[in-house]
């Protein structure tokens, strides 16, 4: 039963992509690609794989060589007992792009995956040509003033799993076998089109994240947020093309990105929640076409 959620069996829905593998800093990443054009990088973030952008490849294909990797800890990647700082995750990204034997890409990413892609283009910005991050700006010190309680009466969703997702061990051995109930409440918390993830985009996620070890390495993203605060303190404004597009992370790319970056467009998604690729993938890829025309 579980075989239908392998990468073999998925990538047959997609019939114009393919699964690879590469070695890359110390660790294999696993990715998927398809398309002819321009390289298009689009890493997804948590608590997802390659699939998150499984509405948007097809599309984007038309036009860009799309490579989707998944990150190390994620999905079909290696599990490695460290590594997790944003900064060299993008590394795994920077030697992926060598192998592929490309001078300049495109990158993007959402969640987990967007802090990859801005750090990837803060470190090797002589190889990103246009930078695209999807609901969520890079960790910065602003994350230490995130409130420890939900603040009574306001308008927003506590983000507690960031907390959670800090504790060593624990989570692992609670939810071991058990992480769609996880992924349940976060899809039905940051949705606003309930459906637009269905049951089996969560069970392809929960196959993926149920095992001790990818709780542990989807764990480590977050635990290296105060390393990657550091880190971001050493990058110079992105000079390159940016866009910011965002649904109900929006606001926080608005206050984040200009701060960043010399050339920013930002662009709203309405009526979507954090998972724009999901709810919203028609426009999410005509924003990213866009923008990669000009």
């Amino acid at each position: 039963m579980e075989m239908q959620y392998s990468d073999e069996e998925l990538i047959k829905l997609l019939p114009s992509f393919s699964n690879h593998y590469a070695e890359v800093n110390g660790t294999k990443l696993h990715y998927v690609s398809g398309g002819h054009g321009e390289p298009l990088i689009l890493i997804p973030g948590y608590p997802e794989t390659w699939w998150a952008y499984h509405k948007v490849m097809p599309i984007l294909a038309t036009k860009y060589h799309v490579i989707v990797p998944e990150i190390r800890g994620m999905g079909s990647s290696d599990k490695p007992a460290d590594g997790y700082e944003k900064k060299n995750m993008a590394k795994d990204i920077y030697e992926l792009v060598k192998i592929l034997g490309y001078e300049k890409v495109n990158i993007g990413g959402h969640d987990i995956g967007a802090h990859v892609a801005f750090s990837f283009a803060a470190n090797y910005s002589e190889m990103t040509s246009k930078l695209i991050l999807l609901d969520t700006p890079h960790p910065d010190a602003e994350m230490y003033h995130l409130p420890m309680l939900p603040i009574l009466n306001a308008n927003y969703l506590y983000p507690w799993w960031l907390a959670f997702n800090q504790v060593k061990e624990l989570p692992e051995q609670l939810l071991e076998g058990r992480m769609e109930i996880v992924i349940e409440w976060l899809f039905k918390n940051l949705l606003e089109d309930k459906k637009s993830v269905n049951d089996f985009d969560k069970a392809i996620y929960a196959f993926a994240y149920n095992s001790k070890d990818a709780i542990r390495t989807s764990n480590a993203w977050y635990q290296a947020f105060p390393q990657d605060i550091e880190d971001s303190k050493t990058y110079g404004k992105l000079t390159m093309p940016v866009i910011g597009i965002g649904g109900s992370g929006y606001e926080m790319l608005q206050m984040s990105l200009p701060t960043t970056t010399t050339d920013l467009q930002l662009k709203k998604i309405e009526e979507s929640g954090h998972f724009i690729l999901a709810e919203k993938p028609n426009e999410t890829a005509s924003f990213i076409i866009e923008f990669l025309e000009q």
